[in-house]
């Protein structure tokens, strides 16, 4: 069975309600068609969470939160819970970004938690990994994307894991303007699902799909979602312009079905 493309929209901390509310109703104006074949969510700042759920009406968009406290409640300042995200409307949550492990010292054991929280919360979640500059130039790229997933999915069931998807997110390439190769996609794509293989099986490592994001832009989309495995992105800067955002989840409908 073919795996339906994934782009999630991570608009990091940026808009503010006028310009939120804009950018969905472009979004949900360009979509026509492209979410009956790809599988398309935004992912705003925890403030907006309402106003965009709200402006998304009854589009096929999905709403994301870009991340969650691994308590379920408490006396826990500025966390916010799986509960609150999907009280605000929320289907889905961002775990373990790169920019969290690097600026927040979020750990594997932090990531792991997070990610257990969220799916037997019910919701659905991305589960990011990749590997910096020194750990590509060192040769332990495989290693280090293997041990991220096997340390995240220590405790997750097969049965969970249906509502996971992963993006391989070279943190070399986040908001640099550097970006993997194709053949470099393609090559850790394989990687995470091989480290899937080893958790599982087989199977459930074709059936996961495995997206692609750092520094994602309309001009490299299509030759990205060629590569075999790689079934669509995590998209930063360019979700913040409609066009190119559309652009991108065009590129996945047409890349990855004509693979």
């Amino acid at each position: 069975m073919a795996r339906r493309p994934f782009v999630g929209g991570n608009w990091k901390m940026n808009t503010d309600r006028t310009s939120g509310a804009a950018l969905v109703a472009a979004l949900v104006a360009g979509c026509g068609d492209l979410a009956e074949g790809v599988e398309i969510v935004v992912f705003p700042p925890f403030p907006y969470l309402d106003l965009v759920r709200r402006s998304l009406g009854e589009s096929e968009i999905s709403l994301g939160g870009q991340d969650l406290s691994n308590d379920a409640n408490g006396a826990l300042t500025g966390e916010v819970s799986a509960e609150m995200l999907l009280d605000s409307g929320a289907q889905w949550v961002l775990v373990g970004h790169s920019e969290r492990r690097q600026r927040m010292g979020e750990c594997d054991a932090l990531v792991a938690d997070k990610l257990l929280m969220a799916l037997e919360s019910g919701l659905s979640s991305v589960l990011c990994v990749g590997e910096t500059l020194e750990q590509r130039e060192a040769g332990s790229s495989s290693r280090v994307i293997s041990a991220q997933i096997v340390s995240a999915l220590d405790h997750v069931h097969p049965a969970q894991f249906q509502r996971v998807v992963v993006a391989y997110e070279p943190i070399w390439a986040i908001g640099t303007g550097v970006v993997a190769s194709p053949q470099d996609a393609a090559d850790a794509h394989a990687a995470i699902r091989d480290a899937l293989t080893s958790r599982y099986d087989s199977a459930l490592a074709r059936e996961t799909r495995v997206v692609y994001g750092g520094s994602l832009a309309p001009g490299n989309a299509k030759a990205l979602f060629a590569q075999p495995g790689v079934d669509g992105g995590l998209v930063g800067g360019a979700s913040l312009k409609a066009p190119d955002f559309l652009s991108i989840c065009s590129a996945a409908a047409f890349g990855v079905a004509a693979r």
